[in-house]
């Protein structure tokens, strides 16, 4: 072969590889063994590339950390020994390593998965802030199951590894009642790879190539008719998890393992554009989902990328609230049914953590500006008013039922799937902010933060008190000048933006739900102003406009109703009663005011900011203070309201 042509083949196989990733398109391009397939328009930063100012998301981030920090690495892993017979202290360690409860109990089958959760999380501090405390408690905790994996191999489990016996998965495969080991071995799997991609621990890796080994051995002999009776359980996100795995080895069993767990029942419906989801679990078909949106940009398969795009498209239109989450008791509703399911059992808080990880695909595929609308509506609405400032614990639901209130978890009992997924989602907040083209730098979100674009030597640092205004202002910072588009969020809620450059006005021809595209060569101390008008809107429930909620921008106001019939432990979920959080009684007092008489249209007239305090608006004749849900805590509260004519 010609050395010319040879080279120039190596230098594509290696940029294609470089622009390969992990969890998104972009990320983690030197532990990449395979190059994306699929066609890619903005790529992400890895997390390590944001670091987070002082903000409402710090401060959750910051309160995650302690919680998360104050777990002992040895209960973290006491089930995991415990299972397999590893020292776990004095005497089993039954009065020296104090038990973790609730869903960790030593009796419950979904023990480990916050440990899991817990791996992920570490990861995302450490490449969050750079703070080795995260690090070192991250190699305890994978060193801990390596040893656990090691005894189970001389054991002849062929690199298995859980805090439950094998026999879970026996009975799984069997079709006998179990509780979901596959999802928590999604848990553990995802976050040793999360140690690898984030903190480098080369342990983490081979732990996790074991377990996928282990995973072959025992699902390949399976026949067709067994394969589809144990996925009829629910898995989580492990066919993902596999996806990722082999993009990270290039090992073809392991997407093997992947395709083994693509779920015919669910998924085929979506490759023919039914949407069957009413009364379907969304927790357990959203992750589905997203593991063929990671098929698509792996193997560019066209089937993968219309499932993801249509299953996005009916639970956008047709299954969400206001606040951008979805589901009544864990299940999608019948379409187009809003109105008719506010109780105080809606949207599971792991429901919108998993949409939020599907909405940064799609948005990678094609940058379109109307999943960064739906990501900040759900990022703000939901994720972060679920933590509790003054406790640190967080909602399984966020309720819709006017008068209720959030009911948050206990540090040591609870340990629901969303106080996992919450460890997460307040360890992350930096992922979402910026995306990059080969010469474009894209701004979605208005969260105080400092972004480093190493390859280009640039460096952006946001500063705003969005949504307390609507005033967001960046400063460059260039080693020498630099020619690169800045591609600025214009969000659906607003008109009229603003732009300056250096204190002269920049012309602003496009319109909502668009991107801004300030393309110059940038000098260090550039300074770009942006100004995004604020307003009262409503958002009207999609099957009756006389049911509806108020917005300010993208922000949810809800009517603060105080804590009137609030007794102990409300609002903290009783750790006497078994998951409590889904069967509540908010005793909500009867004279509740759930209906305004208003115009809205004309919402100014019957609605007015307060004089002293951001984001407070008062209505008027009524005595009821609006106040953003994210803000509401440890109080009842109403989101829709009846329209009074």
């Amino acid at each position: 072969m010609n050395k010319a042509i040879l080279t120039l083949l190596c230098i594509t196989v290696f940029f294609a590889a470089s622009m390969a990733q992990s969890v998104y398109p972009g990320q983690h391009e030197r532990k990449i063994t395979l190059p994306l397939q699929g066609k890619v328009k903005a790529y992400s930063f890895d997390l390590k590339d944001v670091r987070l100012l002082d903000s409402p998301f710090r401060q959750n981030m910051e309160r995650d950390s302690k919680w998360i920090m104050s777990l002992g690495t040895d209960r973290l892993l006491h089930s995991f020994r415990t299972s397999a017979g590893v020292f776990a202290g004095l005497e089993g360690g039954y009065s020296f390593v104090k038990k973790l409860g609730g869903w960790e109990s030593l009796d419950c089958e979904l023990r480990g998965h916050s440990t899991g959760h817990i791996l992920s999380a570490l990861s995302y501090l450490y490449a969050s802030t750079g703070d080795e405390a995260y690090k070192l408690k991250s190699d305890s905790l994978v060193n801990g199951l390596g040893e656990v994996q090691d005894v189970l191999l001389k054991n002849g489990h062929n690199g298995y590894l859980s805090a439950y016996p094998e026999n879970l998965i026996n009975r799984n495969i069997a079709g006998q009642r179990v509780w979901a080991p596959w999802y928590t071995l999604h848990k553990i799997y995802a976050g040793l790879i999360d140690q690898y991609l984030y903190c480098d621990s080369e342990k983490a890796l081979d732990i996790v190539t074991k377990t996928a080994q282990w995973a072959y051995d025992k699902l390949m002999p399976l026949s067709e008719e067994q394969r589809k009776l144990m996925i009829r359980n629910e898995f989580g996100g492990v066919n993902e998890a596999f996806y990722n795995l082999y993009f990270i080895t290039g090992n073809p069993k392991h997407k093997e393992l992947a395709e083994f767990f693509y779920h015919n029942d669910v998924l085929d419906p979506l490759v023919n554009k039914e949407n069957n989801l009413a009364s379907k679990h969304a927790n357990t078909f959203i992750p589905k989902v997203i593991g063929e949106a990671r098929n698509y940009e792996i193997a560019a398969d066209t089937r993968s990328k219309d499932i993801a795009l249509f299953f996005w498209d009916s639970v956008i239109e047709h299954q969400t609230y206001c606040t951008g989450g979805n589901s009544q008791k864990e299940k999608f509703i019948p379409s187009d049914s809003i109105s008719k399911y506010l109780t105080g059992y809606t949207q599971e808080t792991c429901n919108t953590n998993n949409m939020l990880k599907l909405t940064r695909h799609l948005f990678c595929w094609d940058a379109n500006p109307k999943y960064a609308d739906y990501y900040e509506t759900a990022l703000y609405n939901h994720i972060l008013g679920q933590q509790d400032p003054e406790s640190g614990m967080v909602a399984y639901f966020l309720p819709l039922l006017p008068g209720a209130h959030k009911v948050y978890s206990t540090p040591e009992h609870s340990f629901w799937c969303c106080v996992g997924t919450g460890f997460e989602n307040h360890a992350k907040y930096g992922e979402a902010i910026y995306y990059r083209t080969e010469n474009a730098l894209y701004v979605n979100l208005f969260i105080p933060s400092e972004m480093t674009w190493e390859e280009k030597g640039l460096k952006v640092r946001q500063e705003t008190n969005f949504p307390e205004d609507g005033k967001v202002n960046l400063k460059i910072e260039v080693k020498t000048p630099t020619k690169v588009a800045l591609n600025l969020r214009y969000p659906a809620w607003t008109q009229n933006v603003e732009v300056m450059v250096n204190g002269k006005k920049v012309s602003v021809k496009q319109s909502s739900s668009s991107y801004i595209v300030v393309d110059r060569t940038w000098k260090n101390g550039d300074k770009i102003e942006i100004y995004y008008p604020m307003s009262l809107q409503v958002a009207e429930a999609n099957d009756n406009p006389d049911v509806f909620a108020v917005k300010y921008g993208p922000i949810v106001l809800a009517g603060v109703m105080g804590t009137e019939g609030m007794h102990a432990p409300a609002p903290f979920s009783d750790p006497h009663k078994h998951n409590d959080y889904y069967t509540y009684d908010y005793h909500v007092p009867a004279n509740l005011t759930t209906a305004l008489k208003l115009d809205k249209k004309n919402l100014n007239r019957f609605i007015k900011p307060s004089n002293n305090e951001k984001l407070v608006f008062h209505v008027l004749n009524e005595n009821i203070r609006l106040e953003p849900l994210y803000n509401i805590h440890q109080q009842r509260y109403v989101v829709y309201w009846n329209l009074l004519k």
